[in-house]
């Protein structure tokens, strides 16, 4: 009997010794894709930052997931409290905008065809599909290093992902080569036995439960009786004409810009439609600044503060128009 429990006692610290050992990036990296791919569904709260230079703009990000391939994406801007959701279901892509009654409709990829701080699945997948990925364990976390693909963004080149020692992710932070921060997630709140309706995903009961927040849409609109002007032009280019058509609400004013990177800027207020309208579309979804853009290799739209931009170049790329549509203020400034 003696040596019997003196043969339990040797197994007993064996298993303690084994469950205590270091772990590797491997072992912590498959349980965290268990945790994240062996779900029907997740919904999660997140505080988001974007950094463009010395200006940072904050949302407040709720994602929902239900398998497969419904995603369900709120983006509440924390300074103005504007809104807008992409949701993708069987049907496609959609960009919303509730308190303009209207959306966008994509044949897109995404969110595979380029890297998604926000959900779990992409980070995931970027960590994946590292050769090089590190990891270091600081106190409880374990944090990892890998590449991202932000085609809109070039500069930002890695992300640092803190898991803790449930082995769920609680931030990401997306930098440049200078380890200067582009983006910062902060998850607060993650629900992995998540469970919703079919309709949940479905564009006509998304628009009709967020019509509530239309309500105060029209007074936030700006008439635009100014024009307002990027502050980046690329070198040699300038401004050659200023037109300006009188609408029923506001103007419309076309902004043209010549020089060997020529292009048009279109700008106008915003307007809420009586019928909610969905509008075709082609390109790639990109946050940044305040707003969800809509990018092409020749074009940009946005809203921003109750004023619908659209910037078109056929001389431009997509990083040049970008940049142009990155130093436009929401607020009117000189030539």
């Amino acid at each position: 009997m003696k040596k019997f429990f003196g043969i339990l006692l040797v197994f007993v610290f064996a298993i303690c010794l084994t469950g205590c050992g270091k772990e590797d990036k491997e072992s912590v990296l498959n349980k965290l894709d268990k945790e994240v791919n062996n779900v029907n569904g997740y919904k999660l709260e997140a505080e988001m930052e974007l950094i463009n230079n010395e200006d940072s703009y904050k949302y407040d990000v709720t994602v929902s997931y239900k398998k497969k391939d419904n995603y369900r994406v709120s983006l509440r801007n924390k300074t103005n409290n504007h809104e807008q959701i992409i949701l993708k279901n069987e049907e496609g892509v959609y960009v919303l905008t509730p308190a303009l009654n209207k959306s966008f409709k994509f044949q897109s990829k995404w969110p595979y065809n380029n890297s998604q701080s926000y959900l779990l699945q992409s980070v995931l997948n970027d960590m994946k599909n590292d050769s090089k990925l590190s990891m270091k364990k600081i106190k409880d976390c374990y944090v990892f290093t890998s590449k991202v693909n932000y085609k809109n963004n070039a500069s930002l080149t890695h992300q640092e992902v803190v898991v803790g020692k449930d082995y769920m992710i609680k931030s990401v932070t997306v930098l440049d080569d200078d380890e200067n921060a582009g983006i910062k997630v902060s998850f607060k709140t993650i629900d992995m036995k998540a469970k919703f309706d079919d309709e949940y995903f479905v564009l006509e009961e998304n628009m009709e439960t967020f019509m509530q927040t239309s309500a105060d849409a029209e007074s936030s609109l700006n008439l635009l009786d100014e024009a307002i002007y990027p502050m980046y032009l690329p070198e040699g280019t300038y401004l050659e004409t200023e037109k300006t058509v009188e609408l029923d609400k506001g103007s419309r004013i076309i902004l043209t810009f010549s020089g060997d990177e020529s292009f048009m800027l279109v700008e106008e207020p915003a307007s809420r439609h009586e019928d909610m309208i969905v509008i075709p579309t082609s390109g790639d979804i990109d946050i940044f600044m305040d707003t969800i853009a809509i990018v092409d290799d020749s074009s940009v739209s946005w809203t921003s503060s109750g004023v619908e931009y659209y910037l078109v170049s056929s001389s431009m790329g997509a990083k040049e128009l970008i940049s142009v549509a990155k130093s436009i203020s929401a607020l009117p400034i000189s030539k």
